[in-house]
């Protein structure tokens, strides 16, 4: 493929130093690139008369075929960098995530970049970044995800929370009352069982486990239908108007993190990241 660009660019030149040139590689690279593809076809493709260089008829006829495919490629790939640009920004996260973190801070974004479209799919799996496809995710962990770069956005503790209704006869050396309770999980996840684990509650011992969107388990904890194990930073608000007590809360170093693929970033991702990231040092 470099001996057929080389060859095209000396065929539009007329000059290896002028291909050279549009290649940014000496006269001498064209001169060699050209022998090779000579030596591979078997074919003379230039006519040379000491200093003077001219195309062959062989040569004529590849450089035209060369210039038709090089022109629908180069017209191919403006083609799909034009739809690559209009794409809509797809991003990633936990349904509970946008509702209470991203979702209120968008405006900010949308007012800076009003010609940038968004498509956020609120999903706790860890779905594969492809081009295409996903942009960005917000994941939370502690950036263990292979192939992918990530930047923490926000350290955020564990709480065991619920309605003081619901847990007020729950015994705090006792973990084992709370499997007398019902408990709210997010989809796709498995907090609850972990808590479990950990503090040595036996599997399948708890009343019932009921999994939602991750919206639904902060709407159910808060009208009192169960327990659940959240991000501290997501019920903050209700724990300081004393709408749901803290039971247990654990900081494991866990974080929300920005995560992406490597390589270069197309403008609406570039904006995107920066203006996340500088949202995050707000909070």
């Amino acid at each position: 493929m470099a001996a057929l660009r080389a060859f095209g660019a000396f065929a539009q030149t007329g000059s290896m130093t002028a291909a050279g040139a549009k290649l940014n590689v000496t006269h001498a690279a064209i001169s060699q690139q050209i022998r090779q593809l000579e030596a591979h076809l078997n074919v003379p493709l230039l006519e040379r008369h000491g200093k003077k260089l001219s195309l062959t008829e062989d040569g004529q006829a590849l450089a035209r075929t060369l210039d038709t495919a090089f022109s629908a490629i180069f017209e191919t790939v403006e083609q799909l960098t034009s739809q690559e640009q209009e794409r809509p920004l797809q991003i990633s996260c936990t349904s509970s995530f946008a509702a209470v973190w991203l979702m209120p801070r968008l405006a900010s974004f949308r007012q800076k970049h009003p010609d940038i479209s968004m498509m956020i799919d609120p999903n706790p799996a860890l779905v594969e970044l492809t081009p295409g496809g996903i942009d960005v995710a917000i994941r939370y962990g502690h950036s263990d995800w292979p192939g992918y770069l990530s930047n923490a956005l926000i350290h955020a503790p564990l709480a065991l929370v619920g309605t003081p209704d619901l847990v007020q006869n729950y015994q705090q050396d006792d973990p084992d009352s709370l499997a007398a309770l019902p408990w709210l999980n997010e989809f796709g996840t498995n907090e609850a069982s972990r808590w479990m684990k950990r503090h040595g509650i036996r599997a399948g011992k708890a009343k019932s486990i009921t999994n939602v969107p991750g919206n639904l388990v902060l709407e159910g904890i808060r009208s009192g239908q169960g327990v659940a194990m959240v991000t501290r930073m997501m019920v903050e608000d209700d724990i300081a108007a004393g709408r749901l007590s803290v039971l247990f809360e654990e900081d494991s170093g866990a974080s929300y993190h920005l995560v992406t693929r490597p390589g270069v970033q197309r403008p609406a991702l570039r904006a995107f990241c920066r203006w996340i990231l500088a949202e995050a040092t707000k909070t």
